[in-house]
């Protein structure tokens, strides 16, 4: 998938930056042809020597190299690449692409390139988590900048949490799905997967018995395809697929906001089990069993229905918005009530009675509802129905444009 396809990748300052020496080797390993473009910062962690040596080609660093910007050069290598990468993706390079700054060679190709860009977040938690990253996340995501993680792990400084820059192989694999050329390429698609969890206090919370193994499972399928996809997930048993934006969420709320941030998108598909209502005041500290036997109150309030809102968007709805439907009875009646109380286009429903071994299992049996009909589908792998559900959405896309 990858042979003959150029890659500029541009490294990032960061102790990550060793990672990036693996992804050259993996890309020409599956035949690409990788331009490096090393930062001032990048430059404290790997040697251009080493960078040029696994790319077999110059590592580029100044912008006002005499040679190349006779003929304009950064203006060529931004637009001579297939797909421009940034590994790893800095919180300070991410700030000047949301911003627009074009301040050295690596900003400057960012702003002159008219080809797509992949990033792979890597910082300190806290950098990450910090309200102006996320803010200029959201930018990037709404400019239509790929994600290759951040994933959660121990970090350089000794903290643990989001942040860890992807591996090698898992940017690879988000590179391949920029390049997929399948039906769904160029397509957008967001999933939301896995259960939430609302807190009632510290170590006690409301959730649903979900694992997230369909909601992965359609994500690599639509993954396959050539959709880009962004994978919002609870706190699923289940790991996200590599080669996809990953949005990791808690409850119900953090859901509806990562999904709206993720937005525009050409297709929704909720298959989280979102808890349908939370404590109106969680505890701040544990709660006791009180020596008499009392059973604390808790007082319950309703969750945003995540499904309903983006489907009666009045601006900047999905063409495709899709609801599953879990359900111990009435299976058919109840989803395809729920369908029309929703307004999405599709419901997806099984029954998940404990008999039917379908929650947090591997397979599932799911009737497809439409405005059209009803298509009952056989006991399947939840890998198959995921790639069956991924070929009826790519069919959908195609047919609305």
């Amino acid at each position: 998938m990858l042979a003959d396809r150029r890659i500029l990748l541009i490294i990032g300052g960061g102790i990550a930056a060793y990672k990036s020496l693996d992804l050259i080797r993996r890309l020409r390993e599956r035949g690409a042809a990788v331009t490096p473009v090393l930062t001032r910062a990048g430059g404290e962690f790997v040697t251009p020597l080493s960078v040029a040596a696994l790319a077999g080609a110059k590592c580029h660093r100044d912008l006002f190299d005499l040679t190349d910007e006779t003929e304009m050069g950064h203006i060529e290598l931004s637009r001579a690449a297939d797909l421009v990468v940034v590994a790893p993706a800095t919180a300070d390079l991410m700030a000047k692409m949301a911003a627009g700054l074009a301040t050295d060679l690596a900003s400057t190709l960012l702003m002159a390139t008219d080809k797509r860009v992949l990033i792979a977040p890597a910082m300190n938690l806290r950098m990450w988590l910090h309200p102006a990253t996320q803010r200029n996340v959201a930018t990037l995501r709404g400019d239509g900048i790929l994600f290759a993680g951040p994933g959660e792990g121990e970090m350089a400084c000794g903290e643990f949490g989001p942040g860890r820059m992807a591996e090698p192989l898992e940017i690879v694999a988000a590179i391949e799905a920029a390049f997929g050329g399948g039906p769904l390429a160029g397509r957008h698609v967001v999933v939301t997967s896995g259960p939430t969890h609302e807190p009632i206090d510290p170590v006690r919370y409301i959730a649903n018995r979900s694992s997230g193994a369909q909601g992965a499972a359609l994500a690599r399928g639509l993954r396959d395809l050539g959709a880009w996809v962004t994978f919002v997930t609870g706190p699923a048993a289940v790991p996200p697929p590599a080669g996809v934006e990953v949005v990791r969420v808690e409850t119900a709320d953090e859901m509806l906001r990562a999904v709206r941030a993720a937005l525009p998108a050409d297709a929704l598909v909720c298959a989280a089990a979102v808890a349908d209502w939370r404590v109106a005041k969680a505890g701040t500290a544990k709660i006791k069993k009180d020596r008499k036997g009392a059973v604390p109150a808790l007082d319950l309030v309703e969750n945003p229905d995540i499904l309903a809102q983006v489907a009666q968007m009045a601006e900047g709805r999905p063409a495709l918005v899709v609801g599953f439907a879990a359900e111990t009875d009435d299976v058919v009646a109840h989803a395809e009530a729920k369908r029309r109380r929703k307004g999405c286009d599709w419901i997806v429903a099984n029954d998940v009675r404990p008999a039917t071994g379908i929650m947090g299992g591997s397979e599932n049996a799911v009737t497809l509802i439409t405005a059209e009909g009803r298509e009952d589908w056989p006991r399947l792998s939840k890998d198959e129905v995921g790639r069956r559900l991924a070929r009826r959405i790519a069919e959908a896309l195609g047919a609305a444009g």
